[in-house]
C-alpha cells in the first residue's frame, strides 16, 4: 500500500513539473538612464520595477486560467531623446506587453509615438512635461503629479521667499517645462522674474550665468534640471557669494543631491511630486523592504513600482496581458498603491496628485508643506 502510494504521488509530481514549467512569459518594458550622470535616478526605477515584478511572480499569477510569469526587459535610454525612441523600438520588436518608463520627460515624449503606434500602454515613474500626456494618444500615462501642478507650487513658494526671482532651466523638456509653469506662478502670486538663463543638461560651469544673475539681486533662483547640475550649481552659488534662496523640482530633490553638493546643499528647497516617503500609504513597508534589498531610496522607486502593479494590476482586470484587451481596464484602474491611490483622468494624468516642499537642514531633506492630493496624517 505504501508503495502504490508512494508511486502514486510521485506520478503527480511528474505531471505537474510540465505545468510549472509551461507558465508564459509576459515581456513588460522597464526604460531609464542607466549610464551616465543620472544613472542613479535610472536604477532607483529599474529597482522599484524589479521589487514589483518579484512580488507579483511569487504569487505564482495565472492570466486567462492560464500561469504566467513576468519578465522584466530593462533598457538603457541615456536621458537621450534619440537613444529613448532606439531603446522603444527594441522593446517593441521583443514583444513587450507594456512599458514602464522613461524618467525624462524629454525621452518619454519621443519614445511615446512609437509605443502608441504599437497600442503598447507606456506608464511614466517620473516624467512630469504636460505634453507628454496631451498627444492624443491612449496609451501614455504617468503616476505622479505634472509640471503644471508643480511649478505652480514651487512659483507660489519662491514667491513668498522674495518678489525677486530668477530662473534656470537645462533647456530639456523638463527642466524648461517645469520653469515655464514656475514664471507662470510667479507673476500670478506678484513676483517679479528679474532674470532667465538656459545651460545644458550636461553643463557643470555655471560662473557665467550665476555672474549675470547676482547683478540683478535676485532673492530666489529656481533651477529646472537634474542633480548633476543642481548640485555645482549650489557649490558655485556660495563661492560667488550668491545669497538667494536656490529652489528646484524632483529632478534635484535627491539623496544624490545633497552628498555632491555637501555643505552647500544646508537650505536649498525642492519639490517632489507626492507625499513623503513616510507618509505615503505603504510607503513604510515599501523602504523596509527596498532597502533591504538594495539600499538607499532616490526618488522615483515607489512611483517605479506603483507603475508596474498598475499594468499588472490592469492585465489581472482584463484576465489578458494582450494590451488591447488590457487598455480600457488600465484607464479606469483604482488601485491602492505604495504613493497613494491610482487613478488616472481622461489624459493619462495621476488624479488629484499631491507635491510635496522640502528643505535640506542638516544634510537631510525635511518636509516643509504638501500642496494637494490626500494631505499627510
Amino acid at each position: 500500500m505504501k508503495r502504490a502510494l508512494h508511486g502514486f504521488v510521485a506520478a503527480l509530481l511528474v505531471l505537474a513539473l510540465p505545468a510549472a514549467q509551461a507558465a508564459e512569459a509576459v515581456k513588460i518594458g522597464c526604460v531609464a538612464p542607466l549610464t551616465g550622470p543620472q544613472a542613479h535616478l535610472g536604477k532607483d526605477i529599474e529597482n522599484g520595477c524589479r521589487l514589483a515584478i518579484d512580488e507579483v511572480n511569487s504569487a505564482a499569477p495565472t492570466l486567462g486560467g492560464r500561469p504566467v510569469r513576468f519578465d522584466l526587459l530593462v533598457e538603457d535610454d541615456q536621458a537621450d531623446p534619440k537613444t529613448a525612441t532606439v531603446v522603444a523600438q527594441k522593446l517593441v520588436d521583443n514583444g513587450v506587453k507594456g512599458v514602464v518608463g522613461h524618467l525624462n520627460s524629454g525621452a518619454s515624449i519621443p519614445a511615446s509615438r512609437i509605443y502608441a503606434e504599437a497600442g503598447i500602454p507606456q506608464v511614466s515613474p517620473g516624467s512630469t512635461n504636460i505634453t507628454y500626456t496631451r498627444q492624443g494618444f491612449k496609451t501614455t500615462y504617468r503616476v505622479m503629479a505634472n509640471d503644471a501642478q508643480q511649478g505652480k507650487v514651487l512659483g507660489q513658494y519662491a514667491v513668498k521667499l522674495g518678489k525677486r526671482v530668477a530662473v534656470v532651466d537645462d533647456r530639456t523638456a523638463y527642466g524648461q517645462g517645469l520653469v515655464d509653469e514656475v514664471v507662470k506662478a510667479v507673476q500670478a502670486s506678484g513676483g517679479e522674474v528679474v532674470g532667465r538663463e538656459f545651460t545644458t543638461d550636461k553643463s557643470t560651469d555655471f560662473l557665467a550665468i550665476l555672474t549675470s544673475l547676482k547683478a540683478k539681486r535676485p532673492d530666489v533662483v529656481v533651477y529646472g534640471g537634474m542633480d548633476p547640475q543642481a548640485a555645482p550649481m549650489a557649490r558655485q552659488m556660495k563661492t560667488l557669494g550668491l545669497k538667494a534662496t536656490l529652489l528646484g523640482g524632483d529632478g534635484m530633490q535627491s539623496a544624490e543631491f545633497i552628498r555632491l553638493a555637501g555643505p552647500a546643499s544646508e537650505g536649498v528647497v525642492g519639490s517632489s511630486p507626492g507625499l513623503p516617503l513616510d507618509k505615503m500609504p505603504g510607503g513604510v513597508s515599501f523602504a523596509r523592504k527596498f532597502t533591504a534589498r538594495f539600499g538607499k531610496i532616490q526618488i522615483y522607486a515607489p512611483f517605479a513600482y506603483d507603475a508596474t502593479r498598475a499594468v499588472v494590476a490592469a492585465m489581472q482586470k482584463a484576465d489578458s496581458p494582450e494590451p488591447a484587451k488590457y487598455l480600457p481596464a488600465l484607464a479606469t484602474i483604482s488601485v491602492d498603491g505604495v504613493i497613494g491611490p491610482i487613478r488616472f483622468d481622461e489624459y493619462g494624468d495621476l488624479k488629484d496628485g499631491p507635491v510635496t516642499l522640502y528643505q535640506v537642514r542638516s544634510g537631510t531633506w525635511v518636509p516643509l508643506e504638501t500642496v494637494g492630493g490626500p494631505q499627510p496624517k
